[in-house]
């Protein structure tokens, strides 16, 4: 296990997740993932996409989320690692949509970020959304990104034009993951 949170572990993203992945990718979670994309993977598909992302990585770093219980629920990581300048772009998937809302993505987050910060020793992470995802709007402004740049009608979503959002994280910035955790109340479900 790689970190352990309040809700959540973060582990190797192995068999487990990619066995889910066929289903996740084919659900209502990508639509938030990927700005708006509703895709149709088949599991052929994901096979040739893995055997070609092999060589790609040195460029990011992805960890598989699961409950305290052990069931898989997503995945996070940092893709695009650009270690000479010590930034990161965080990506992040609950394909679960059970587990939406209730502080799960949050306890990730909390947990990539200070990966990123104490063992990576990044300076800087940053993540992307589109104007129609509240809810990582909301998330992002409570672990404290700011909001830095928005491309104006960038994705098309459910029939419109929607705003990509650029949000970002300096060290300097981080609080701590235990401060946080205090901070936005995060507790073990029972």
């Amino acid at each position: 296990m790689f970190g352990s949170g309040v809700l959540v572990d973060l582990v190797p993203y192995g068999q487990r997740f990619l066995d889910l992945e066929h289903e996740w990718l084919n659900g209502e979670g990508v639509f938030w993932w990927a700005v708006g994309g509703r895709w149709f993977v088949t599991r052929a598909g994901l096979e040739m996409d893995r055997r070609e992302q092999q060589d790609d990585t040195d460029e990011r770093i992805r960890f598989g989320v699961q409950t305290k219980d052990g069931t898989p629920i997503g995945l996070i990581g940092i893709n695009w690692l650009a270690a000479h300048h010590r930034t990161g772009l965080l990506t992040a998937f609950i394909g679960d949509p059970a587990y939406w809302g209730g502080g799960y993505g949050t306890d990730a987050l909390l947990l990539i970020v200070d990966y990123a910060f104490v063992w990576l020793d990044l300076r800087r992470v940053w993540l992307m959304t589109m104007s129609l995802n509240a809810r990582v709007m909301r998330q992002m402004e409570k672990v404290g990104f700011r909001l830095e740049g928005c491309r104006r009608q960038a994705t098309w979503a459910d029939g419109a034009w929607h705003d990509i959002l650029v949000y970002a994280l300096d060290r300097d910035d981080w609080p701590g993951r235990e401060a946080l955790v205090a901070r936005l109340g995060l507790a073990a479900q029972n």
